[in-house]
């Protein structure tokens, strides 16, 4: 399984705004592209004194599966035109990791 990670960064005043975004929009659209192989998404927040950071992490059975997202040039970051204009800035490329294990609590 592969994790892919990306971070982007709001004002406080943005934060909020954002959050709707993603949560009403993006990830909808990402999860209406039915893509195979795709494993789930999580959103994250955390308030910082100068922004607040938003991470997304997604799971992926495999980097082909990470490329039936984005392309071929998989490291590239997914952020909508409608998410751009409410970030302050943004990670240009995610990371990406081989996930050696996952243990849900019980």
């Amino acid at each position: 399984m592969i994790t892919r990670i990306w971070y982007g960064y709001a004002t406080h005043e943005n934060a909020d705004r954002y959050q709707e975004v993603v949560t009403g929009e993006v990830i909808p659209g990402i999860l209406a592209m039915s893509i195979p192989g795709f494993q789930g998404i999580e959103l994250s927040r955390r308030t910082r004194e100068e922004d607040v950071e938003f991470i997304t992490i997604m799971r992926f059975r495999d980097l082909n599966a990470v490329k039936g997202f984005v392309g071929d040039d998989y490291e590239r970051s997914h952020v909508p035109p409608h998410a751009r204009q409410v970030l302050a800035h943004y990670d240009a490329r995610a990371q990406h990791y081989d996930t050696l294990l996952v243990e849900e609590a019980r």
